[in-house]
């Protein structure tokens, strides 16, 4: 079985090129300095007219910790159903509590809400959070999730490849184990030689110059200087690499 790449596309331009690229699937989100974020209603809506491949959405309404108040648990359930009438074929969704074990109840809900339309769920690397992952593990699967996105309990994936491994013995087939964070062209290979995973997650990014002329060098606007005058986005040609090693 051919190894599947799914992008984390931070955009609607590096959600096309993961589709010329050759991904299978986007994870569509913003604000991935932080981790990640529920993406506008009009990218979600851009994106799911231009693509011809599985459109899943991050459903987390900020960056920081996984543990969520009522209000933003009520509006992570108002974007799942903006997902469902806006044709989305996933959504990405993880609720934990202070004890750092997953919130079974809500969680559930979500994965019910999902599912009753068709929607497929990636349960995302809030469980690389969790106190038990083996526990976790069970009760996602429960839950009725398809994949689990995990770089193993570690800062990346490369790093958790033994508990990667010990996660997909654990799975047996059940739920797809899918390793993020750090997958890149030098260690893709190794990671899958390793833990015997189907499928990887990757943003592929490049870092592309602005066209602007005028440069105002005397303000910035973001946290790390330059950032102003260049994007990431994700690099066709990246894709193309990471899939063919995947597969080499």
């Amino acid at each position: 079985m051919q190894v599947s790449l799914e992008v984390c596309a931070n955009s609607v331009t590096s959600a096309l090129a993961a589709q010329e690229g050759g991904a299978v699937r986007v994870e569509l989100c913003e604000n991935l300095k932080d981790g990640g974020t529920t993406p506008s209603h009009g990218t979600i809506l851009m994106a799911r007219s231009l693509l011809h491949i599985k459109l899943y959405v991050l459903i987390r309404p900020r960056g920081g910790d996984f543990l969520y108040n009522d209000m933003e648990y009520k509006l992570m359930m108002a974007d799942i159903r903006y997902c469902i009438d806006a044709g989305c074929d996933g959504v990405v969704i993880g609720i934990l509590k202070e004890d750092g074990s997953i919130d079974i109840e809500r969680c559930t809900e979500m994965v019910r809400l999902a599912r009753q339309w068709g929607l497929g769920v990636t349960f995302h690397r809030a469980f690389d959070m969790c106190a038990d992952q083996h526990k976790a593990l069970e009760e996602i699967i429960e839950m009725g999730c398809e994949r689990v996105l995990t770089s193993g309990g570690k800062s990346t994936a490369i790093e958790g490849a033994s508990n990667l491994n010990r996660l997909v013995e654990q799975a047996a087939g059940r739920i797809s184990i899918m390793p993020g964070s750090g997958v890149s062209e030098a260690n893709v290979a190794d990671l899958i030689h390793y833990t015997g995973v189907k499928e990887v997650h990757s943003s592929a990014r490049i870092k592309v110059a602005s066209k602007m002329k005028f440069h105002n060098e005397s303000i910035m606007m973001s946290a790390e200087a330059g950032d102003e005058y260049s994007i990431d986005v994700t690099g066709v040609d990246r894709v193309k690499e990471l899939i063919r090693l995947a597969n080499s």
